[in-house]
């Protein structure tokens, strides 16, 4: 039986597809969505604070309005409130299943999550590596695009985000994902080079506020380093699912994400960061390490509701990138 199984965060989708079943990213669903914050509305309707995370209420709305019986929670490795938030979808029905990134990375401990992942949805780890083989190939093609980013200047940092971040779940379809990117890659590939641009890095969660890539560019600089969204390409080599997502770095601790910062700062001669945090959200804390250690200039923004830049926010952009210069 085919299965539409949403998810909190990005978790291993190989064991899904080999399942015959069709992961979907509930972050994505909410936010590109016509009106995301009708979503956080039936949330905050059925008793959800104001003051908690808006991505949360928003996942609990797509996954009420839209009827999903079906959901992996990441109890380990993501949000702080995921534990909650899923006490009370198994309490309407929805049938949960709780996956966890172990803290300190043990390879053991992330195989036996794997196999009863894979347990569960019909599969095993075996055929979600046959699968993790040709979905390989796909995020070589997306990370292609992610390097005519920074080094050749012929892909936007809008476009470098949602390329990179919909690999969260390929749209539920990796061989449209795949020749949809083909295509983009030989129209940008075909591009005139655009150097005149401060390159910047956008480090932290993908944003709730919309437009914040389109101003920057607008303001003279670009995101050539999406951070987390990179990371949904799976960049690093690896020899199976275990090793692939020990090196996937968001789940793990701050320094993970920093080493992965640092190389690629340098890598990409950013001259500054933009930090975005979400309110409400522990990672917050993090916006102290991370300022203490990149050896760079750092601008942070918080963001609050779905919705477009405010003046204030755009005001602090361009002071930033003029302080850059």
């Amino acid at each position: 039986m085919t299965l539409r199984v949403g998810f909190t965060t990005t978790i291993p989708s190989e064991i899904l597809f080999a399942g015959g079943h069709v992961p979907v990213d509930l972050n994505n669903r909410f936010i590109t969505a016509a009106g995301p914050e009708e979503y956080v509305r039936i949330a905050e309707s059925e008793g959800f604070p104001r003051n908690s995370c808006s991505w949360v209420k928003g996942i609990y709305g797509v996954v009420r309005r839209h009827r999903f019986r079906d959901v992996i929670a990441v109890t380990q490795g993501d949000c702080s409130f995921t534990q909650a938030l899923m006490e009370v979808l198994s309490y309407k029905g929805v049938r949960i299943a709780p996956f966890a990134f172990p803290f300190d990375r043990d390879p053991g401990l992330l195989s036996l999550e794997l196999r009863k992942m894979a347990r569960r949805f019909g599969t095993t780890v075996a055929q979600a590596e046959r699968v993790r083989r040709k979905l390989s190939a796909v995020r070589r093609i997306v990370l292609e695009i992610d390097r005519l980013t920074w080094e050749e200047g012929k892909v936007t940092g809008e476009e470098n985000h949602l390329w990179l971040v919909n690999c969260s779940d390929f749209t539920g379809d990796p061989d449209r994902y795949e020749r949809r990117a083909k295509a983009f890659l030989a129209k940008a590939a075909a591009r005139p080079a655009r150097k005149d641009l401060l390159p910047l890095a956008f480090v932290g969660v993908p944003p709730i506020v919309s437009g914040i890539h389109a101003f920057i560019e607008e303001s003279g600089a670009r995101f050539v380093f999406n951070e987390v969204q990179r990371q949904f390409a799976m960049p690093g080599p690896a020899e199976g699912l275990t090793e692939q997502y020990q090196r996937y770095t968001y789940p793990y601790t701050f320094f993970e994400r920093l080493a992965d910062i640092r190389r690629e700062i340098a890598l990409r001669r950013v001259r500054g960061i933009v930090h975005y945090v979400q309110s409400f959200c522990f990672r917050q804390i993090e916006d102290i390490l991370l300022r203490k250690e990149v050896g760079l200039p750092v601008l942070t923004l918080e963001g609050d509701m779905p919705g477009p830049l405010d003046g204030r926010t755009k005001i602090r952009i361009q002071a930033f990138i003029e302080m850059l210069r």
